[in-house]
């Protein structure tokens, strides 16, 4: 089986934390039979342009630290195999693409192959999530966004607001969201709304389910379930083909019991088969969906 995940934050703990163990491992990918693990470059603590290029020196010299011990990069995730384990770059939060348009093709041809234009801070792209729901895409945002989609990086809406987001679908993007769940069952800010799913789908977009329990559950109170709960919800409401992994490993504080790095993967995937998602729909969330969304956007 294809395994896929679209999210962690491994390079920045890496770059910040280099003597402390790590979610996300080569053997660990590797024995739990994951094909594909995005790795993000993310915006980091602070947005200052200089505090920002700093961080993404180092989180592209851990990356090479990683392609030396003989990691993989990927340059397209439909480069994934069954049985091999690769990896492929993607940014969250796009501050370090502002100001030149020509940044855009430089981080592509340095492998990136999707991009969230926003974390929490306001940048040229748009507004977070965090901030609030009316401030549309900024102009800068409409340009960058129509170089990504002619460059095949996918335009990522986790953490971008809901203004943002329906401005997306307005300019007929086909975005993904790598790392958010499901608003109908857990009302954080960072989720998508059932309307947004809907027209997501519809869209031909991509959702990965994020691991972390506060986007799981108002209380934080999870189990395997509770992930399988909001993988089904979303395929109640047009999912099918459309929905895969975004785990967050490395980047959030708090874990589900039994998911707590790369190796529990399977033991998901086995509870969303005891749920009912089984054959080709489970084989599609577990990471063929994420190689059929980039045909759609990237067709080749």
């Amino acid at each position: 089986m294809l395994i896929c995940d679209t999210h962690c934050d491994t390079l920045y703990a890496l770059a910040e934390h280099p003597q402390r163990p790590t979610d996300v491992t080569l053997p660990r990918l590797q024995t739990a039979g994951v094909s594909l693990q995005t790795l993000a470059l993310y915006v980091g603590p602070s947005n200052r342009p200089e505090r920002v290029t700093d961080l993404f020196v180092r989180m592209e010299e851990a990356f090479a630290r990683l392609l030396a011990q003989g990691w993989r990069q990927a340059d397209d995730p439909r480069d994934a195999k069954a049985g091999e384990t690769r990896v492929m770059l993607s940014i969250e939060g796009c501050e370090i693409l502002q100001g030149d348009l020509a940044r855009v093709e430089a981080w592509r041809q340095k492998g990136v192959r999707m991009a969230a234009l926003t974390w929490n801070y306001e940048n040229d792209f748009g507004t977070p999530a965090k901030l609030n729901d009316t401030d549309g895409l900024k102009p800068y945002g409409r340009e960058a966004v129509r170089e990504m989609v002619r460059l095949g990086i996918a335009v990522d809406t986790s953490h971008l607001n809901e203004r943002g987001f329906w401005d997306l679908l307005e300019m007929g993007v086909i975005p993904l969201a790598s790392h958010s769940c499901c608003q109908s069952l857990c009302r954080h800010k960072r989720n998508l709304s059932d309307d947004q799913l809907k027209a997501l789908f519809a869209a031909g977009g991509y959702v990965g389910i994020n691991f972390y329990p506060w986007f799981l559950s108002d209380d934080g109170q999870c189990t395997l379930d509770t992930v399988a709960d909001h993988a089904l919800h979303m395929l109640e409401l047009g999912g099918e083909g459309h929905i895969g992994l975004g785990s967050d490993f490395d980047g959030i504080e708090a874990k589900v019991p039994g998911l707590e790095n790369p190796l529990d993967v399977p033991a998901l995937l086995q509870t969303f088969e005891r749920r009912g998602i089984t054959g080709e729909t489970l084989e599609g969330i577990a990471g063929r969906n994420l190689l059929r969304y980039y045909d759609r956007i990237d067709p080749r």
